[in-house]
């Protein structure tokens, strides 16, 4: 189980927020922003010719921001265990979007997932097998972020980049890590290497 509830935590962030970032529980549009900037810097030169899998797409707004700089992947889907917010990222970005539990349903294969905040209050088993299945189903690589520090709350889910590290040893996979951008956030890129 999630360590809060998923659909209450989100629907009651919409009704007060409406369809902005907040509304997905960000602190606000600069921070989801700069997580962005840090994705697409790790992506942007395959982005146009890949496949992209957004899991936890939220109302698309990463899509957008990626046409807003003139590189939409070849192509793009969206997955959301939300059903509102599945319709508005349909509206949003005039792209195939479905509602998807990450952890328990049939997962297209892409040559990249993302997850932007996606994992932020899934419990620990639950963000292992979040980021295995992604992994799994990507061709390419999987890359998402995840906030940092030690895990002592009750509501979000914080790792440490070694953590990480330790969970994915198995997978034979070059892994890169980025920190520094803002502080109690890292993003995992977890590149498959060229002979997989």
């Amino acid at each position: 189980m999630p360590r809060i509830n998923n659909t209450a935590f989100y629907e009651n962030a919409i009704k007060r927020y409406g369809l902005s970032a907040k509304g997905l529980n960000w602190n606000s549009q600069a921070s989801q922003q700069v997580r962005f900037e840090v994705l697409y810097k790790l992506l942007y030169e395959e982005i146009p010719t890949c496949s992209v899998v957004d899991a936890g797409c939220g109302f698309g707004d990463f899509y957008l921001f990626l046409k807003d700089r003139g590189c939409s992947p070849q192509s793009y889907v969206g997955y959301d265990i939300l059903d509102k917010m599945v319709q508005v990222a349909r509206k949003k970005t005039k792209q195939p979007c479905f509602q998807k539990n990450i952890l328990k349903d049939p997962l297209q294969s892409a040559d990249y997932y993302v997850a932007s905040g996606s994992m932020n209050i899934l419990n620990r088993f639950e963000t292992f097998l979040f980021i295995r299945r992604c992994y799994e189903a990507s061709k390419k690589g999987f890359v998402f972020n995840l906030l940092k520090g030690k895990d002592e709350g009750e509501d979000f889910n914080p790792f440490m980049p070694c953590e990480i590290e330790e969970a994915v040893a198995d997978f034979g996979c070059e892994v890169l890590v980025e920190e520094g951008y803002m502080e109690g956030d890292f993003t995992v890129f977890l590149k498959r290497k060229s002979d997989d």
